[in-house]
C-alpha cells in the first residue's frame, strides 16, 4: 500500500470555514459500519460528507450484516484504502462479531502499515479481541480488565492498574474544554483548550495502554469532577491507530452540535490525513472554537446538500 499521497491541490474558501481541496490525489478511505447502540447510517452519512467536502478523500462504506450467515462470510479489501474508519459497536449484543478472517485482515492491514480510526462508540466493542484491545489502546470496558489512564491536577498521566477505581462510564453530554496535552500533526497549530460541543468524557477508559500517546483530556465536570483522556493515538506495528470519544450522534439525530463543532470536523479531517500520510495539511479554519466559545456550522449546510439544495 502507497501510505504517501500527495495533495497538490488549489485551496479555496468555502462553506463557514471549511476549505476544499480541488484536483488531487484523493485520499481513499473506507468506512466499516452496520450495527450500533448508536445511529450508525447517520454517522456515516455525516462524517463521509465531511470528508469528501473538502475534495482531499474518496469515502466507500462497508456494511456488515447483521445476518449471522451472511456476517461471517462478510471480508473487506481493506488493503485497497489508506485509512480504515471503524464504527461497528457490539457492546449491546456481543454476538455480533467479525468472524476470525476478517479480525485477522484488520490485524494484519494495520500491522502493515495501515490507519484506523476508532470513532467514538467503536471503542467499546469487541472486548473479545486481543488484537483489537492492543490497536484501540483503550476502550469501554469494565474495571476488571485493562489499565486506566487519568491526567493529574498538574497534567501528568495517572496509571491505573486493572481492578482499580471503576467500570468505564460517562456522565451526562456537555461543552467540554479540550486541554492539549502533546502537540502533533493533527493539533499542532489549535490552541491549548478549545470548547467542543455536546460531548462524552468518557471516566476510566481501559485496556493493555501501550504504545499509546495521549492527545488531549478534559474535565469530567458532570461525573467525576477528575480528568480524563478525550483524544489519543497508538503505535500498532507499522500501523497508525486514532481513538477518540467524541463523535456522539444518538438515535433520531441528524446532524447534532456534536458533528456540526468545527473543532471536531476539523480533527476528523486531519486525523485521516494523518493516518493515511503521517502528516496534516489541512488549514486551521479562522472560525476554530476558542476556550471560552464553541463553534458551529450551520445545520442547513448538511442538510440542504442531502436535498440538494445549494446552501450560500
Amino acid at each position: 500500500m502507497k501510505k504517501l499521497l500527495l495533495i497538490t491541490g488549489i485551496l479555496i474558501g468555502s462553506y463557514m470555514g471549511n476549505l476544499v481541496v480541488q484536483d488531487t490525489n484523493k485520499i481513499p478511505v473506507l468506512i466499516v459500519d452496520g450495527f450500533s447502540n448508536h445511529d450508525w447510517k447517520q454517522t456515516t452519512k455525516v462524517t463521509k460528507w465531511i470528508l469528501e467536502e473538502t475534495g482531499m478523500f474518496l469515502v466507500d462504506v462497508s456494511t456488515i450484516p447483521i445476518d449471522s450467515v451472511q456476517r461471517l462470510a462478510w471480508r473487506a479489501d481493506f488493503d485497497k484504502y489508506a485509512v480504515v474508519i471503524q464504527s461497528s459497536n457490539n457492546i449491546w449484543d456481543p454476538k455480533l462479531k467479525w468472524s476470525p478472517e476478517a479480525e485477522k485482515d484488520l490485524e494484519d492491514y494495520v500491522e502493515n502499515g495501515g490507519g484506523l480510526f476508532i470513532l467514538h462508540s467503536a471503542n467499546n466493542a469487541f472486548s473479545h479481541w486481543p488484537a483489537y484491545n492492543q490497536m484501540i489502546g483503550m476502550g469501554w470496558r469494565n474495571k476488571s480488565y485493562g489499565y486506566s489512564l487519568e491526567i493529574s491536577k498538574d497534567g501528568k498521566i495517572i496509571r491505573h492498574a486493572p481492578g482499580e477505581g471503576e467500570d468505564t462510564g460517562h456522565g451526562d453530554r456537555f461543552d467540554a474544554l479540550i486541554q492539549i496535552i502533546n502537540r502533533h500533526p493533527i493539533n499542532r497549530d489549535y490552541p491549548d483548550q478549545w470548547k467542543t460541543a455536546n460531548t462524552e468524557v468518557y471516566y476510566f477508559p481501559r485496556g493493555p495502554a501501550e504504545n499509546l500517546t495521549v492527545l488531549s483530556y478534559a474535565y469530567d465536570s458532570t461525573g467525576t469532577q477528575r480528568k480524563w483522556p478525550i483524544e489519543w493515538v497508538v503505535n500498532y506495528g507499522k500501523g497508525r491507530v486514532y481513538n477518540s470519544s467524541m463523535g456522539h450522534l444518538w438515535k433520531d439525530e441528524i446532524y447534532p452540535p456534536a458533528f456540526r463543532c468545527i473543532g471536531f470536523q476539523t480533527t476528523i479531517i486531519r486525523v485521516t490525513e494523518w493516518l493515511a500520510t503521517g502528516e496534516t495539511t489541512y488549514p486551521l479554519p479562522g472560525n476554530f472554537p476558542t476556550k471560552d466559545n464553541v463553534s458551529l456550522r450551520n445545520e442547513r449546510a448538511f442538510l440542504n446538500q442531502e436535498n440538494n439544495i445549494p446552501f450560500q
